[in-house]
């Protein structure tokens, strides 16, 4: 493999890493929901448990798959395959958004959750949801760019999960127990993080292709 190749792979390869942090908590969920007891903390899933199963299942669909969204020479060389992705990795998205604003609707607050929490939820899982109805209405148009800006946004905010594990993490080591409004700040922050990094990356795909066919035009006009 070449060293472009490898650079190439460097995105979805940390993409797939932050997967694993909420995939492995998914992994204990699902477990004791198979064969566990239920505690104080999981009486709400064992109530209810097929949003929770959905939920966790098409998350981890569509983080790891979306991952591989972000490889530019993936995507040229296979197109195919980039089409057919989109076409299980939207449903998935969905299904997991939906699944996720049920849960916050319905299933009873655990203890340190409130409605601050909630609220960013809601708006975050709305987010999502609509940010894929857009992206796929967008490639309905064959508009491109908006396409992918609209998956790119809807992409951040799945994965919103594993960076709320890392700044919960980095704040525990450098200040000390998150709890209470503090850790409801911390996970909205996280969502307001990804946020921030995906438009990043739409404002320099644009400039970039702004930018290419401005110099292609230098180089043809004549000195």
């Amino acid at each position: 493999m070449t060293s472009s190749r490898r650079a190439e792979w460097l995105v979805p390869t940390a993409l797939i890493a932050l997967t694993l942090i909420p995939m492995a908590g998914g992994a204990i969920r699902l477990t004791d929901l198979a064969g566990g007891e239920p505690t104080p903390e999981s009486a709400r899933f064992f109530a209810a448990p097929v949003p929770v199963v959905l939920h966790i299942l098409s998350a981890v669909l569509y983080c790891l798959g979306g991952a591989f969204q972000f490889a530019p020479g993936f995507r040229r060389r296979r197109r195919a395959t980039h089409r057919i992705l989109g076409r299980v990795l939207i449903p998935a998205g969905l299904l997991m958004g939906l699944t996720g604003l049920w849960m916050t609707l319905f299933y009873p607050y655990p203890e340190g959750d409130g409605d601050l929490l909630a609220a960013f939820r809601l708006v975050f899982g709305s987010a999502t949801v609509l940010s894929l109805v857009l992206g796929f209405l967008a490639i309905r148009r064959r508009d491109l760019p908006g396409h992918r800006a609209w998956m790119i946004r809807g992409y951040a905010i799945a994965q919103g999960a594993g960076t709320q594990a890392l700044v919960t993490i980095a704040w525990v080591l450098l200040v000390g127990p998150a709890t209470g409004l503090t850790r409801t700040l911390l996970l909205g922050a996280a969502w307001v993080i990804n946020v921030g990094v995906a438009e990043w990356i739409i404002r320099r795909r644009a400039a970039k292709a702004v930018g290419e066919p401005r110099r292609g035009a230098r180089a043809l006009s004549p000195t």
